[in-house]
């Protein structure tokens, strides 16, 4: 279950809205309705996910908005709006959300954007923190290039043979490395390996 904040200041809509997120398993912490009071709000508020209107009341605009909560709070969000001209998508491309709903929408819509934001942020944060710096600091350890990049292959699930085809090694040598890192992590098997590095 996610914690969802929904800014759209049509009354109807954010709880049809809410309905249907509730409906799919997930919590509405909040429904805010003006732009300023999202400013105000933002700061005391731990959401998963945002739903924002990018026509909202106040003297914010939800693209203002959005560059705010890219910018200060790293939370995913998708926009919802009922404007798709060429002139509003540019504006929206450069906030980088993640989703656009188009109205009217219908559940699908909404449980479609939800779980592929959800899903992209989740997978952008596992990249973050499966840096090379991280992961020798937490195991007190050192890495080469090499065997890092293999490490991290092993744990996108890639075969022996991605691994030599994407590194334009031999399998046997993909393996040799393999060892080391057994050796370097103390496992004894690949499964253990990604299990312990997580």
């Amino acid at each position: 279950m996610k914690k969802i904040l929904i800014i759209e200041d049509e009354a109807i809509i954010a709880e049809e809205i809410k309905y249907i997120i509730e409906s799919l398993g997930h919590e509405v912490i909040g429904i805010i309705m003006n732009g300023d009071k999202a400013i105000n709000l933002l700061p005391s508020i731990n959401a998963d996910l945002i739903l924002l209107d990018i026509q909202i009341k106040g003297s914010v605009s939800g693209i203002e908005l959005a560059h705010l909560i890219r910018k200060k709070y790293h939370t995913p969000f998708v926009f919802l709006t009922a404007f798709s001209d060429a002139g509003t998508l540019e504006k929206v491309k450069e906030t980088l959300p993640y989703g656009y709903i188009v109205k009217p929408f219908d559940e699908t819509d909404i449980k479609v954007a939800i779980e592929l934001a959800l899903y992209k942020f989740s997978m952008e944060t596992a990249d973050i923190q499966f840096d090379k710096a991280l992961v020798e600091k937490k195991f007190n350890i050192t890495l080469s290039e090499r065997e890092y990049g293999i490490l991290k292959f092993f744990r996108e699930g890639l075969s022996y043979q991605d691994v030599a085809d994407k590194l334009f090694l031999s399998i046997n040598t993909v393996k040799s490395y393999q060892k080391r890192l057994y050796q370097i992590f103390e496992v004894n098997s690949k499964v253990e390996l990604i299990k312990k590095i997580g």
